[in-house]
């Protein structure tokens, strides 16, 4: 069937056909250009009737396999098809028992062979799986986080940490069998609020730093961020028992009264804003009924507010001259309790006593930048979405609760599936960022780096990971930051997605490893060809003919771009298409 060398252009070989027939039962395969002290490695792309052409991937020294051709094969030199012991170079291990090996699937080539890769070298690093709605990700998805945990009862991961951001709710079905294996289990928390599935996502409002809240409540300048900040610190200041803390309350309150007093508003609109501040916000020494004395008399504060028939408040300068007489604290110089426990609601009275404290009274163009924010803080409160937010009464550590996510040692879970079907996009997208920075900043103070590895999986990660906002904001996009740093660190990324057009150029960029089903989208196949260096243009063709459940792996995990035929997960996750059949005419 091979005859001599023809002509060689860059990495295309074309080598005559001596069987002087058509044949599409080889293409696909590889064949050896054998020479004295290397195998040189090429897959047949096209056979016609006098021409084999030939594409140069690798070569073979000293039995192991290495992608790219650095030299040509002599003209004189004949390529025959490749051993069985040959394959294995480039397929991976069969050995699929071995804790080692990641089994991927079945060769799609190579009949009775399967593809695997390093088992480290997959999951140390940020990877994609990718390809249209009805290709076979959820399944592929869900086979491959099984394969983890099918193939070997005696070395299962006990020590994996795996979080899935579960954008359908389809996983549950066929990740929570892992229960049945000894020393593995899987927990879904669902953000469907009646309790029917289950435990409910939870984040505890004191969890949320100045970042989270800045995405929470959709910050879109960074000059809204000092204003987050102090609400931060003022709910510890109106949450706090401590006797200590009253100086800081009045302090706090004289100096926002006083802002008032100053606005230049009618004597009305001034007394209306005191009493509403003084109701909301007070202590035993400073209240609306607290004793103003003059020589001679002594009235309240809210005596001292009255109008009389001219519209004038004429004792009003003795309220000013009472609230002067406290001193300005800095705000930074509060100490604050660790151990309190405060919620959304109270986050609200913080951030309404932050806004009149910084003078948003002032500026009408200040206060409807700044306000938006309490706004829709408001809006949360006012939804069930605050149930997610909900605290206990004794305060636990981000720590604790991550470890809590995962169990203990007598009860360990290796996968968390986090149900997200319930909540809508922008809310789901807040979650997961809020979520993702908690486990990266938990994993960058530990002691001994990258010793609690994380894997964080995002289903559908084209509405997440994208190039918005955050880097404005906040200064950095926190899923562009894993994907930069969390290497290092032991947080890695998983990212699934049918449009990785859409994705952030910044975190696709820093996959290494990819699983590519069927694709049709010019742009989306544009990327696909540029962000490995070892798939060509032919292979990415491949792609449109792809049938459902075949994929093409590629990356630094994988000696060349493979065809592999995934089997289907046991069971199955909720992702089938819909039976229109059955449902129009049963």
């Amino acid at each position: 069937m091979f005859g001599k060398i023809k002509s060689i252009e860059e990495n295309v070989i074309i080598v005559e056909n001596t069987a002087g027939k058509m044949d599409v039962n080889y293409i696909n395969y590889h064949v050896v250009f054998a020479e004295a002290s290397r195998k040189i490695i090429g897959e047949i792309t096209s056979i016609k009737e006098t021409d084999i052409e030939i594409l140069l991937v690798g070569e073979i020294k000293n039995e192991e396999f290495y992608s790219g051709v650095l030299k040509k094969p002599n003209f004189s030199t004949i390529p025959r098809l490749v051993y069985k012991s040959e394959v294995e170079l480039f397929l991976g291990s069969q050995d699929i028992a071995n804790k080692s090996n990641l089994y991927i699937g079945s060769s799609n080539i190579y009949e009775g062979f399967n593809v695997s890769t390093d088992l480290n070298s997959f999951f140390s690093n940020h990877f994609a799986i990718i390809g249209n709605t009805g290709s076979g990700k959820s399944c592929g998805v869900a086979r491959i986080l099984q394969n983890i945990f099918y193939h070997n009862d005696e070395n299962l991961p006990v020590n994996a940490h795996i979080i899935l951001f579960d954008v359908y709710g389809e996983y549950n079905s066929a990740l929570s069998v892992l229960n049945n294996l000894s020393g593995i289990g899987y927990k879904s928390y669902s953000t469907k609020l009646d309790f029917t599935e289950g435990d409910i996502l939870n984040i505890p409002a004191y969890f949320l730093d100045v970042d989270d809240l800045a995405l929470l409540l959709n910050a879109t300048t960074p000059s809204q961020i000092p204003i987050i900040e102090k609400a931060i610190r003022l709910v510890y200041v109106f949450k706090s028992k401590e006797q200590y803390m009253q100086t800081y309350k009045n302090d706090i309150i004289a100096s926002a009264l006083l802002d008032i007093l100053s606005s230049g508003r009618t004597s009305t609109q001034i007394r209306d804003q005191i009493v509403a501040v003084l109701s909301h916000y007070n202590t035993p020494t400073l209240n609306l009924d607290t004793q103003i004395i003059q020589p001679g008399y002594s009235r309240t504060i809210k005596q001292c507010l009255n109008i009389d028939q001219q519209g004038k408040m004429n004792s009003v300068q003795f309220v000013v001259d009472f609230l002067s007489s406290y001193q300005k604290l800095d705000l930074s110089t509060i100490k604050i309790d660790s151990t309190l426990v405060y919620n959304l609601d109270d986050l609200y009275y913080a951030f309404e006593f932050a806004l009149i404290s910084e003078g948003v009274l002032k500026s009408e163009k200040v206060y409807d930048e700044l306000n938006q924010l309490k706004v829709r803080l408001q809006q949360i409160i006012n939804s069930q979405n605050k149930l997610f937010f909900d605290s206990k009464e004794e305060r636990i550590s981000k720590e604790t609760y991550i470890k809590s996510l995962f169990g203990n040692d007598k009860n360990k879970r290796q996968i968390i599936n986090m149900n997200l079907n319930y909540i809508d996009e922008r809310f789901a997208k807040i979650l997961t960022k809020i979520y993702t920075k908690m486990f990266f900043d938990y994993t960058t103070d530990l002691e001994q780096r990258a010793s609690y590895p994380i894997h964080i999986i995002l289903e559908e990660a084209h509405r997440y990971v994208q190039n918005d906002s955050d880097l404005h904001v906040l200064g950095y996009n926190i899923f562009d930051r894993i994907t930069k740093e969390g290497r290092k660190y032991g947080v890695l990324l998983g990212l699934i997605t049918q449009r990785p057009s859409e994705l952030s150029n910044t975190a696709l960029s820093q996959c290494s490893n990819f699983i590519a089903f069927r694709m049709f989208h010019p742009e989306d196949l544009r990327i696909i060809s540029n962000i490995s260096s070892n798939v060509s243009l032919e292979t990415v063709e491949k792609l449109k003919s792809l049938v459902p459940g075949t994929a093409m792996v590629f990356g630094t995990s994988f000696k060349l771009p493979l065809l592999v035929k995934l089997q289907l997960p046991d069971p199955m996750p909720q992702s089938t298409s819909v039976d229109i059949k059955n449902l129009w005419y049963n």
